[in-house]
């Protein structure tokens, strides 16, 4: 059987078509590098601001020491259909006060598990994209997502 032909993809409509693909998937895998060994594993992200995505950690987990000797970091996300964005950038630790009380006061989970936003096991760090692609299922290529202007982010409707 032959994999079905994909619908083509207007230039114009990558960057839509990427935010819902996020949308859609909720949990992507993060790949960090330890030494020479690249690590990947699912995270829920905190909060998503366009394709700038926030993640939560806690300070005894290995990512935490392999996101200190090397920030660079890729989020892979993949809906239903199989269509995917890759986020590729540099996490760094949130140090917004007033971000941090916002993703704090919407994440029943992260209130729950570690009582205060003020714990300090908690990290929350801000991936910015370097690099942003986006595929259909079959389609065998990616499509650049012209990165957005930090003053004007995309969000999905």
């Amino acid at each position: 059987m032959n994999p079905p032909v994909p619908a083509p993809v207007l230039p114009e409509a990558v960057p839509q078509l990427a935010l819902e693909v996020m949308h859609r998937s909720k949990f992507p895998m993060l790949a960090t590098v330890d030494g020479d060994q690249p690590h990947l594993r699912p995270v829920s992200p905190v909060y998503t601001n366009g394709f700038t995505v926030y993640v939560a950690n806690l300070r005894g987990y290995g990512k935490t020491s392999q996101i200190a000797t090397n920030p660079k970091v890729e989020l892979c996300y993949l809906d239903e259909t199989h269509d995917q964005v890759r986020i590729t950038g540099v996490a760094e630790i949130l140090a917004d006060p007033e971000l941090l009380e916002l993703i704090w006061r919407d994440n029943t989970l992260l209130r729950r598990y570690l009582g205060q936003k003020e714990n300090p096991a908690l990290i929350i760090y801000r991936i910015r994209p370097t690099k942003i692609r986006f595929m259909r299922e079959w389609a065998m290529e990616y499509h650049e997502v012209p990165l957005p202007k930090p003053d004007k982010p995309l969000k999905p409707h």
